[in-house]
């Protein structure tokens, strides 16, 4: 049985400009889920620690996922927030905006539909974002 209004507009019969906006919509689901998935993985290539990817869809409007993941000093969270953007800009994503590179304790990665958080451990406790977050589903990387 169809739980959202995109699987209940995939279910009706017939090529109606509603089926087709769903399947649209789908389809930009599924790509910004890659999209996170990517990214956790370009994460854990470069060593984070808990990565987590949380589907924020249904849950807040400015993101669809967020990405998080944990390093154990300045040059790790710069090694992952670097190897994130160079591996996502090569699959044809832009960063939108990004904050707390080059020293900073915590990194973040504004990609639009998926927003990476790189933390130091004690700031990842601090800020607790998971928490936060506590209602979004988990998606595995």
């Amino acid at each position: 049985m169809p739980n959202s209004p995109s699987q209940i507009a995939l279910s009706q019969e017939g090529s109606s400009p509603a089926r087709t906006a769903a399947r649209a919509a789908v389809r930009i689901d599924d790509d910004s889920q890659r999209t996170a998935v990517t990214a956790a993985r370009a994460a854990l290539e470069k060593k984070a620690d808990e990565v987590v990817i949380l589907d924020l869809r249904g849950v807040s409007g400015y993101t669809d996922f967020l990405v998080i993941g944990s390093g154990t000093s300045d040059r790790q969270l710069e090694a992952i927030a670097d190897g994130v953007e160079k591996e996502l800009t090569a699959q044809g994503h832009r960063v939108i905006g990004s904050e707390g590179q080059r020293g900073g304790r915590w990194v973040l990665l504004d990609f639009g539909d998926v927003v990476v958080h790189v933390f130091h451990q004690e700031e990842r406790a601090h800020y607790d974002l998971e928490g936060l977050w506590a209602d979004a589903p988990r998606v595995e990387p």
